[in-house]
């Protein structure tokens, strides 16, 4: 009654025994594939580690540089500014990481943030009366007379050219991950379970436990079960490509370090823009939201929050230093794996699996 392992001579197999060698050798191919998938996983995994490190490192240095241009050119809302900065830098973090997010809306939520604290503390500093409405039509107002200029369009424009490469390495790091999971639990078929017991075990019922595969015929054998997988061999080659594209942006005219480092320059040119233009704004901002509340002098800057200035240039030259580097050795690691889906039964077909240096082997149905 043997289904797979049918031979002339007498058989020490039994159709149990058939059910076993069928699921070792699921087992042992999940594992083989395994084994084959750790180190491409392990430098994929690596680098996303790695990149993000280096980019929380770049996003804390760009913050605290931001935030130190509040402390030392307008300290009388630094401790107020503090807020919009750090959540300007916590969407800009979730945008490069993929969540549903845009560069443009983070900003300009940004910059709807810092109006009222530009307008109350630098263009008229004798605003006592900041109310919560008072505060959301300055908001409000702020998309309609543009104070910033073209300062804040800006910023979006440079932003979003850099930090776009920068999300889509992050997404398509994670569909590398994606992919090899998915490879190595491909469902064998039922063919491929027993195309696979006829070549490794089937000898065993024969007690030729020593003898092992002819290489052409597990070469057969492999590409016929990993037909599927060896199908993704063009797409990997073009990821692979994709992957290229993305670290050389980085690394050319979209440098996200050079732009994350130059969001303060562009606040600060904002700022500057709109207390030019303070007379303007504060006529059009009297006609919409009323005229609040004045007092005599300026307000005090005591009990301002100080900012860490950051031992800075240096960490930030290392993690910039160290981001390059990584981009360069992954990319150049990547770029050997382009053949990594159509050898994969090549691979699977060297060492112990079949017989190299012997003059007899299996062929699926005697000892040739």
């Amino acid at each position: 009654d043997l289904q797979i392992c049918q031979h002339r001579a007498p058989t020490c197999c039994t159709k149990k025994m058939e059910e076993s060698y069928q699921a070792a050798v699921r087992r042992e191919r999940t594992q083989s594939i395994q084994a084959l998938n750790f180190e491409l996983k392990y430098m994929i995994v690596g680098h996303i580690t790695a990149f993000q490190e280096a980019f929380e490192s770049l996003l804390r240095f760009a913050e605290n540089h931001t935030s130190s241009l509040f402390e030392t050119a307008y300290r009388p809302m630094a401790k107020e500014a503090a807020e919009p900065v750090k959540e300007l830098f916590t969407d800009i973090s979730l945008y490069i990481l993929g969540a549903e997010t845009t560069v443009e809306s983070a900003v300009l939520r940004f910059f709807d943030s810092l109006f009222p604290l530009v307008y109350s503390r630098l263009i008229n500093p004798g605003i006592t009366d900041l109310s919560e409405d008072y505060t959301e039509c300055l908001r409000l107002t702020r998309q309609d007379i543009n104070p910033f200029g073209r300062y804040s369009k800006n910023m979006v424009t440079e932003l979003s050219k850099s930090l776009w490469a920068s999300r889509m390495l992050s997404q398509a790091l994670s569909l590398g991950i994606e992919v090899i999971n998915t490879t190595e639990h491909a469902a064998l078929t039922k063919e491929c379970s027993k195309a696979l017991v006829r070549m490794q075990y089937c000898p065993h019922c024969q007690g030729l436990t020593l003898i092992r595969p002819c290489v052409g015929y597990c070469l057969n054998v492999m590409r016929g079960c990993l037909a599927s997988v060896s199908e993704l061999d063009t797409q990997w080659r073009e990821y692979i490509s994709t992957l290229e594209y993305l670290t050389n942006e980085m690394a050319a005219s979209h440098d996200l370090e050079i732009a994350l480092t130059g969001i303060r320059n562009s606040i600060n040119e904002a700022i500057l823009h709109a207390q030019l233009n303070g007379p303007q704004l504060s006529a059009t901002v009297d006609k919409v939201c009323g005229q609040p509340k004045q007092q005599e002098g300026n307000l005090s800057s005591d009990n301002i929050v100080p900012v860490k200035e950051a031992t800075e240039t240096r960490t930030f030259m290392m993690a910039h230093a160290s981001l390059n580097n990584k981009r360069r050795e992954f990319i150049n690691y990547m770029k050997r794996s382009r053949t990594f889906h159509a050898s994969i039964a090549e691979r699977l077909c060297d060492g112990d699996l079949v017989m190299r240096d012997s003059s007899t082997c299996w062929n699926g149905e005697d000892v040739v």
